[in-house]
């Protein structure tokens, strides 16, 4: 039997945080924006982002994953900070890695209306009013991003390809976490069931995480 796998290729504030607790509610082990100490026996890849570790895997050996096997799925993958600007949910090239080294993976898309989440994001620290405008992010160059509208157009244009690299594919699957039938949705497309299903990091904001 193929192991699951599982990579969200969501963008923030789209419900990331709730799919990883639900999924940990399920038994599963999620990576989700950075490995936290005591989540891997690897002293190699704590405290680091799940967008370095990727990008570091892809490009010395081929496997995004290489050193994330102690993880059945990846959630929130990108970082954006003053010193780094990683995107992996967007990189055509990474992704069909994934799928070539890892062949059983079902990727997923958290989707969030694109105007509610922009306002998210300007809410979220400095997410949006500093950090996205001041980033090379694919689909997002420097200098937009620094209105609700900007970002909303560029969530949409990430909706647009990944429904477009995967059309007609059997393992990718969207969601939009307002549909009341998302839970029951997901879990015939992962073939598992999900026992805890809510909204999570409800009106939190944390200097350390941004998702």
């Amino acid at each position: 039997m193929t192991r699951l796998r599982i990579v969200n290729l969501a963008l923030p504030k789209t419900g990331t945080t709730t799919l990883t607790e639900a999924l940990r509610a399920a038994g599963l082990t999620v990576a989700d924006w950075k490995i936290r100490p005591g989540q891997s026996t690897r002293n190699d890849i704590p405290r680091q982002h799940l967008g370095k570790i990727i990008y570091t895997d892809y490009f010395d050996s081929g496997d995004p994953l290489a050193r994330l096997d102690e993880f059945d799925a990846v959630n929130e993958m990108s970082a954006v900070r003053e010193d780094r600007s990683l995107w992996p949910q967007t990189d055509w090239g990474l992704l069909s890695a994934i799928q070539k080294h890892h062949p059983g993976v079902k990727f997923v898309l958290t989707r969030r209306d694109p105007a509610k989440a922009a306002n998210s994001m300007m809410r979220w620290n400095n997410l949006g009013k500093r950090r996205l405008p001041q980033a090379d992010i694919p689909g997002l160059p420097r200098g937009f991003g620094q209105s609700e509208t900007e970002l909303a157009r560029w969530m949409e244009g990430h909706y647009a390809f990944c429904d477009r690299v995967f059309q007609g594919c059997d393992n990718f699957h969207a969601y939009d976490i307002e549909d009341s039938q998302a839970p029951e949705k997901l879990a015939a497309y992962l073939g598992i069931e999900l026992p805890w299903w809510g909204q999570a990091n409800v009106g939190k904001v944390k200097a350390e995480e941004a998702n």
